[in-house]
């Protein structure tokens, strides 16, 4: 009997982990593909992922909305060389996901090389296509 309870909480436990982890790995795709975007300066891609209503912090204390967003990135005045990202979490609470990652990378924005050290945190909407990135903070990491 004592099994038959184990193997019973066990499924539940299983079951309820599955819908969370199909979202978590939806989310975690979009931060993918927001990464490559990013590098690749897609025009495109960026516009797909970005929330019309994006909010775009960099760790200088500027802010973007959408369109400059994207244009920044697809023009090259900012220009993301390498990107890697580390320490990520994720929450999800009903259609809303923070993501939490350190990004490290090189850029060359305006042809002046430089180094990327940043804490990230990233909010995403769900919405009837998918995630969208709805904010975005960074803060230097010293």
């Amino acid at each position: 009997m004592k099994y038959l309870y184990l193997l019973g909480l066990i499924s539940m436990v299983s079951f309820t982990s599955i819908g969370q982890t199909k979202e978590h790995l939806l989310v975690s795709e979009a931060v993918e593909k927001l990464r490559k975007a990013m590098i690749d300066g897609d025009k495109m891609g960026l516009e797909n992922l970005a929330s019309d209503s994006l909010s775009y912090g960099h760790s200088s204390g500027k802010v973007e909305n959408k369109a400059e967003f994207v244009k920044s990135l697809a023009s090259g005045k900012s220009d993301f060389v390498t990107i890697e990202l580390s320490a990520q979490t994720i929450t999800i609470t009903n259609k809303v996901a923070i993501v939490r990652h350190i990004l490290n990378g090189t850029n060359n924005d305006g042809g002046k090389p430089g180094v990327l050290n940043l804490r990230v945190i990233l909010v995403w909407e769900k919405d009837k296509t998918g995630w969208k990135l709805l904010a975005r903070q960074a803060v230097k990491i010293v």
